[in-house]
Formats: C-alpha cells, sequence, structure tokens
C-alpha cells in the first residue's frame, strides 16, 4: 500500500514539474504575432524581432567571420554593448516611435575602433 502512494507521490510530482516547465516556457515564447527581420553587411548580421511598427522585442548581433569583438545594439536612445563575443542577443522589450520608418542597429568594435555599424528598417 505505501509502495502505491510513493509511485502516485512522484508521478503527481513530476507532473507538476512538467507543468510548471511547460507555463515558464509559453510565458518566455515569443507572441505568435512578433515578425522577424534581418540583414547582414560586411562584418556583422542584424536580426531583430518586432510587433506592428514601433515594438522592438530583441536584437541578435552576430559576426560573420565568428572573432570576437564588442558588440553594440541601438535603437532610439536604447544602447547597450557586450565585449568580446562573437554574437549576442539584447532584449530590449520597448514602444519607441519613429516615423516613417524604425531603424534597428547594430554595432562591431575591434581593438578600439569601429569596425562597421548595419541597421535593419522596420517598415
Amino acid at each position: 500500500m505505501t509502495t502505491a502512494r510513493r509511485t502516485r507521490s512522484r508521478m503527481s510530482t513530476a507532473a507538476a514539474a512538467l507543468a510548471a516547465a511547460g507555463g515558464l516556457l509559453l510565458a518566455t515564447a515569443a507572441p505568435a504575432s512578433a515578425e522577424v527581420k534581418s540583414t547582414c553587411g560586411t562584418y556583422i548580421c542584424v536580426a531583430t524581432a518586432y510587433q506592428g511598427r514601433d515594438y522592438v522585442q530583441d536584437i541578435t548581433v552576430t559576426t560573420r567571420d565568428g572573432l570576437p569583438g564588442t558588440l553594440r545594439a541601438f535603437v532610439g536612445d536604447y544602447r547597450e554593448s557586450k565585449a568580446n563575443v562573437s554574437r549576442a542577443r539584447f532584449v530590449v522589450n520597448r514602444e519607441i516611435r519613429a516615423y516613417p520608418r524604425l531603424a534597428v542597429c547594430g554595432g562591431l568594435d575591434r581593438g578600439g575602433r569601429v569596425i562597421e555599424n548595419h541597421c535593419v528598417m522596420i517598415p
């Protein structure tokens, strides 16, 4: 009898853990209405997830050669950098108004020099 209770208890604990993990995945997943747009320059690629014209969810900047540098992302007054990486995701989650189009940009610095700034235009 106690073995059956332990088994039921373990099964309900496992089910609760799976339900919590599934709920966490749903809470962090991008909404179905999010669009992704990307473009590449000579040294970097910039991708952004956005909703409509004004709401930027995130910006991903990747070096094309795989070598590290200081990657930056900026849109409007948002500015952040991550040093010594070849790929970085910047979570913005902000509404930014710019008409007629919004420029979501990434940049690469190496050795204290700006190597490239590249932008994705959101219609």
